[in-house]
């Protein structure tokens, strides 16, 4: 295989976990903001959904033509591991943790935006590479945003341990 054709399928691949991983900015973040609560971890990543959604119309344009199957594939996976997440994992674990996994998820997001913008800049796809540029520029300081909150868990040690396990089970048990 030649350089360049090595480059479009890890451009695609790229694209295609871009789409999970947005998909997963967009409903996570909510859902952790909903079992938190009105407070500051939830504020930040209700931005960080919002920013998600901002950005969606813009990303699906980009790809709409060259990877129509591959854009709905990266949705699908994302919509599965949410719903996975959201039914059963995030039932057992403590808020803290699912708060810290969250955020690793949207790193792992950011770093995708990292690898298929330098992709993209190798292949002169212009429109992608600004795309990534854009999404790297304002997510950063909403992820770094809801970074900062972490020391919340710490002020408030009996929030940070709840769980829906423990909520659905009756005291004492």
């Amino acid at each position: 295989m030649d350089h360049m054709s090595d480059l479009q399928k890890l451009r695609t691949k790229l694209c295609r976990e871009l789409a999970q991983s947005e998909q997963s900015a967009r409903v996570h973040p909510r859902r952790e903001a909903r079992r938190l609560g009105k407070v500051p971890p939830a504020a930040a990543l209700r931005a960080v959904a919002d920013h998600a959604d901002e950005l969606r119309p813009r990303f699906e344009a980009l790809l709409r033509d060259d990877q129509p199957v591959g854009l709905r594939l990266g949705r699908w996976a994302g919509q599965l591991f949410s719903a996975l997440r959201h039914g059963l994992f995030d039932r057992i674990i403590d808020t803290e943790r699912s708060f810290r996994g969250t955020l690793l998820g949207l790193r792992h997001g950011v770093d995708t935006a990292r690898l298929l913008r330098e992709v993209a800049q190798r292949l002169g796809d212009i429109y992608l590479v600004a795309f990534c540029d854009e999404l790297l520029a304002r997510r950063l300081p909403l992820i770094a945003r809801a970074e900062g909150t972490l020391s919340w868990f710490a002020d408030q040690p009996a929030h940070a341990l709840r769980s829906g396990l423990r909520q659905a089970l009756p005291s004492g048990t």
